[in-house]
């Protein structure tokens, strides 16, 4: 999903937004779920023109790239209803003014664009609607099962899945064909990947560790195993928390040890120096989601004499191969649209058919879910010039999408990244073992889990 967006970033400033979560359980029993109130409302004016001004209308708030090309498509092919679009801020500023309107009972717009990983976050506020009842639960089969898993719990469903970020290896073929290393397919031929290129005179690191790196360490756990919660919507105030496993502990001395061996950086995801060192030759590697692609072709300092390609997520030696995914957005509706019905159709429709996702893929780099697309011969076979015509979403992309099962996040996911990050830091700065690192994690989001009300399940 990225490239020509700033979309990337958005996978990583969720960690800032300011929503509200010390008081995410009295939220629960509030009356901020009035429908009414703001829906349709949460803008003055539209960003877009509105051709037929007769047709009911339907606030959104999104910061897709080129999302205006995709309201335009939907209004001109729309009798009944058009869709008023406000771009109302990018990932964490839009959840803080969402959250803004969810305190004060007004101000929402009828649906918005969500991260999949921070729907639990306002499902436990009242503030998304169950689409089940309209007609979104008979469509799970256009999704893939991972996509399809994030946005329900159990019968209810609280989004429509858009674009996903299944995870793969964007390398430097050039600087492993220079240094005479072969690309890896395992985590241990990462690591050893790592050494012989500096053993051979590269001066930059294989990769990054970004300790900000919030959803992107997630998958890198979970690729393991790691399944840190349990939760339900249906039983908003219960939680299960088990993060310092053995499993999460291999994986942080894994990067660890690499960390200490000089062989991986720790810069800050997502910094202009971070971008710099994408495509300036100082990594070998990045570890990407599907909408990394376009994010590196989007660096207006990329090295054109770099030759880039696409392969798969390296895997764990003698363990099954575990797809993972790192960002993903999705359409809500909020409890405060004045036409749940319509708003529903709405954010099923936006990207239903062939020429928004025409506009999507090709405007902004986005990933699609949905199946018509995503498994079409145009979607699959696609080349890609950057990459040297490869076929990158064939290669890699597809299976990664296709194995991946979902991941069950927090009510209270700003905290976790929040924590997470403080964490690591810790370790890479040498103060704390990872065994110590993940306790204190897991204490943290026990002791504010309990100080919320929660009744919490190790």
């Amino acid at each position: 999903m990225q490239g020509i967006r700033s979309s990337a970033r958005r996978r990583t400033v969720v960690g800032a937004a300011a929503l509200g979560v010390v008081t995410v359980l009295a939220a629960c029993t509030g009356g901020n779920g009035e429908g009414g109130g703001g829906g349709g409302g949460g803008s003055s004016s539209c960003t877009n023109s509105i051709p037929n001004g007769d047709a009911e209308q339907v606030s959104v708030w999104a910061w897709y790239p080129a999302f205006e090309q995709v309201v335009d498509q939907f209004n001109e092919t729309h009798d009944d209803v058009q869709i008023c679009w406000t771009n109302a801020g990018q990932g964490a500023d839009q959840y803080t003014a969402f959250s803004t309107a969810i305190e004060a009972g007004s101000g929402a717009p009828d649906v918005i664009m969500l991260e999949a990983e921070v729907l639990s976050t306002f499902t436990i506020r009242d503030a998304l609607v169950d689409l089940a009842e309209y007609g979104a639960a008979d469509r799970a089969d256009e999704f893939t099962e991972g996509a399809w898993s994030d946005v329900s719990s159990g019968d209810a469903v609280y989004a429509v899945p858009v674009d996903g970020g299944p995870m793969g290896m964007l390398l430097r073929q050039d600087i492993f064909d220079e240094y005479g290393v072969d690309v890896p397919t395992t985590w241990e031929e990462f690591a050893t990947a790592g050494q012989e290129l500096k053993d051979a005179g590269y001066d930059g690191y294989i990769t990054n560790f970004p300790i900000n790196g919030n959803a992107f360490i997630h998958a890198l756990m979970a690729q393991k195993g790691w399944s840190p919660f349990t939760y339900d919507a249906a039983s908003p105030t219960d939680i299960g928390i088990d993060v310092s496993t053995p499993e999460a502990e291999e994986v942080l001395t894994y990067w660890n040890d690499l960390i200490e061996q000089d062989l991986v950086s720790t810069d800050e995801a997502f910094t202009a120096d971070y971008n710099t060192s994408l495509v300036d030759g100082t990594y070998a590697v990045y570890l990407a989601a599907a909408w990394g692609p376009g994010y590196l072709q989007g660096l207006s300092d990329a090295d054109a004499e770099a030759i880039w390609r696409a392969a798969p997520i390296p895997q764990w030696e003698g363990e099954e191969p575990t797809q993972i995914n790192w960002g993903g957005s999705t359409f809500a509706v909020t409890t405060q649209a004045d036409n749940p019905e319509l708003s529903a159709q709405v954010a099923q429709e936006i990207f239903g058919n062939e020429d928004a996702w025409e506009i999507g893929i090709g405007e902004a780099a986005l990933f699609p879910l949905w199946r018509p697309v995503l498994e079409s011969d145009d979607f699959t076979n696609r080349e890609y010039e950057f990459f040297d015509g490869q076929q990158i979403q064939a290669d890699v992309f597809l299976e990664a999408a296709a194995g991946y099962e979902g991941f069950t996040f927090a009510p209270f996911q700003t905290y976790v990244y929040d924590q997470q990050t403080q964490v690591l830091q810790s370790m890479v700065e040498g103060q704390a073992a990872p065994a110590e690192v993940l306790q204190t994690f897991e204490d943290s989001l026990l002791s504010y889990a309990n100080s919320q009300g929660f009744t919490v399940a190790e």
